[in-house]
Order: structure tokens, then C-alpha cells, then sequence
């Protein structure tokens, strides 16, 4: 029994019906969203969410289980940060255009924003060009909006109109902007020259003697252009540099640069989208490249998984974008935090 000095359960009938409205516009804006790709030739899929590796990358960090096999044999798996393994795997099939409202999972992550279980509206489009996927975004932004009829998003005294036309941001010309440092004259190669990098943020953040190219990029990025995204519209931040390509490919005719984008309201990250890699050697290259980072900064690392780099090699040139579908709801519905928008929040959470 809760005692009276305990605050009432989530599912408490006061507490419940103060997310009900919440809830609702989640269901209107999924109905509308479900509707579009329908409309558009999409076929929806439900793909695995136990996985041989749950994605290389650095900073992100995956619940780890054991499946037992009938003979006794235990394997690790993990649960997927995200549905793009299981989806590039898809295209290599043949599939052309899929979406899915993906289960993922990710340790160390709890806030306003962030949940250790969330959805991920991920879809790909086989033989496009990533600003296809780019239109797509603003396209199924503009739709939550409509679902719901708010007429404008806000959060923590940010507003932007999801109706408006976005503007679109390099994000060289957003380092200059808002920072002062001219970012592309830091890459060579396609590798960032740390050095240059910490001498021209110096001014700017706080440069400790073990960040890496990438470290200084972020702090740039979180502390002096992020805050000034998604205002009064849409922005769209584009050819991400190379050292932060990820999963992209790199421009053509620009090395420096990665068809990699990210679409921000009221400076909230919705979606990060890419222009597909198809060479395998070169994402086995950055996979390993990850995980050696990985081990240095936490004392762990993540599987390759084989089958996945294969279907990399075989998939036609595509592209794709992940869209965090809880914090477009609590945009689109007026939420403050995106645990309102959820049917359950977090095992063990009140």
C-alpha cells in the first residue's frame, strides 16, 4: 500500500487522466503519420529487436541479455539503439521503401528529453538522394502538427512554427555563425586536425587536454549553435563534417563533408538522417575506429556484426532517417517532458 508521504502511482486514476490528453494526441498524430507513408508507397515492418551488436557507436550504450539455445548454449545479444541494422538488411533484400515505429534502448540516458526505452519512427528510401528523406521530415513534422492543431511548438520559452518553411543550415555556416570558427579549415583527409580545432574554439569552451576532434565539435555544437536551431521555423543542419559521417557517405566532390543532416525545433534534435554508406571496408574502418574510442573512454566495446557490414556491400544506394517519435509528440501535443507522452513510463519509475 503507498503510504500517504509516497507520491501516487503513474496509473493512479488522478495522475493517469492528467496524461490522457497526451496519450490522445499520440494516437492521432501515429493514426496521421501511418496514414502518409500508406499514401506513399511505404511498406511498414517489424524488425528484431535482439541483436548481434546493437550499433558501433561511441557514445551510445546498449542493454546487454543472454539467450539460451535449446541445447543449453548461452549467447550474448543486446538491444538495439536503433532499428538500422535490421532495416539496411531489408534493402539489400530488395525492399525500396520501409518505415518502422521501432522499440529501442539506450543506457545512461534519462531527462526531459531522453528515456532508457523510446520510439524511433526510422524509414529508407533505395535509390534516392538523401534530401528526399530531408523533405520527408518536414513533411511528417508538419503532419504531427495537423494531427494535433497546434499551431506552434514551444518548449523552455523556444518556439518554431512546424508549417513554415525551414531553413536550411550547413554546418560549417552554423560553426561561423553562431561560434566564429571556420570548421572546414580544421578537416583534412577526412579527419579532423585537433590542434586547429582547440585553438580556434579555445575562446569559446572549455578545451581539456584529452578531448578529441570530436569532443571539442560537440561542446561547440551543444553549447553555441544547438540553442539557436528551430527558431521561429524548422532548421535543417546539413553536411555534417566528416569526422562525424557516422553511417553517411561523404559529399561528392567535398570529402570534408558527409551527406549527413539533422531537422531541430525549438532546439530540440528530432531526426538525423543520412545519404547511406554502401562501401563496407570503409564502415568496417569507422565501425572499428568507434569501438577502439569506446574501449578507451569506457572500458568496453561492441561486436561487429558481419552479416550487417555483407548487406552494407549488397544495398543499393539509399537513404534514411531516424526521427525520435516521443519528443515530436510532446512538441506536437505540448508536453514539457517526453515521459508525458508515453503510455508507461520506465520500469520501476512512479
Amino acid at each position: 500500500m503507498v503510504g500517504s508521504d509516497q507520491p501516487s502511482p503513474w496509473w493512479s486514476v488522478g495522475r493517469y487522466a492528467d496524461r490522457k490528453p497526451f496519450l490522445t494526441a499520440r494516437r492521432a498524430i501515429t493514426k496521421a503519420v501511418r496514414a502518409w507513408f500508406d499514401e506513399q508507397g511505404f511498406a511498414e515492418v517489424e524488425s528484431a529487436i535482439l541483436q548481434v551488436s546493437p550499433g558501433n557507436e561511441t557514445h551510445l550504450h546498449a542493454p546487454r541479455t543472454e539467450i539460451i539455445g535449446n541445447d543449453g548454449a548461452r549467447a550474448t545479444r543486446y538491444l538495439r539503439t536503433s532499428p538500422e541494422f535490421a532495416a539496411k538488411k531489408l534493402l539489400a533484400a530488395g525492399e525500396a521503401k520501409i518505415f518502422e515505429f521501432a522499440r529501442v534502448f539506450r543506457d545512461r540516458e534519462r531527462g526531459d528529453l531522453h528515456l532508457p526505452e523510446f520510439t524511433m519512427l526510422e524509414w529508407y528510401r533505395a535509390n534516392t538522394g538523401y534530401d528526399a528523406v530531408m523533405a520527408d521530415t518536414i513533411v511528417v513534422i508538419a503532419h504531427a502538427a495537423r494531427a494535433t492543431g497546434i499551431g506552434r511548438f514551444s518548449f523552455r520559452g523556444r518556439t518554431a512554427d512546424p508549417f513554415a518553411e525551414p531553413e536550411l543550415l550547413t554546418v560549417a555556416h552554423a560553426f561561423e555563425r553562431f561560434a566564429g570558427i571556420d570548421l572546414l579549415a580544421t578537416i583534412a583527409n577526412g579527419e579532423g586536425d585537433r590542434v586547429a580545432l582547440a585553438a580556434a574554439a579555445n575562446a569559446r569552451v572549455r578545451v581539456t587536454d584529452d578531448d578529441t576532434w570530436s569532443d571539442i565539435f560537440s561542446k561547440v555544437l551543444v553549447e553555441h549553435v544547438e540553442p539557436n536551431l528551430g527558431q521561429g521555423r524548422l532548421t535543417v543542419l546539413f553536411e555534417y563534417p566528416a569526422p562525424e559521417a557516422a553511417l553517411a557517405r561523404t559529399k561528392a566532390g567535398d570529402p570534408r563533408v558527409a551527406e549527413r543532416f539533422e531537422v531541430y525545433a525549438c532546439g530540440v534534435e528530432l531526426a538525423n538522417g543520412f545519404g547511406e554508406l554502401t562501401d563496407a571496408a570503409e564502415q568496417r574502418r569507422r565501425f572499428a575506429a568507434a569501438m577502439d574510442e569506446k574501449q578507451r573512454r569506457y572500458g568496453e566495446r561492441y561486436p561487429l556484426d558481419e552479416d550487417f557490414l555483407a548487406a552494407v556491400a549488397a544495398m543499393p544506394p539509399s537513404s534514411g532517417v531516424a526521427l525520435g517519435f516521443d519528443r515530436l509528440v510532446m512538441l506536437a501535443s505540448g508536453a514539457l517532458r517526453v515521459d508525458q507522452v508515453v503510455w508507461t513510463p520506465p520500469a520501476g519509475e512512479t
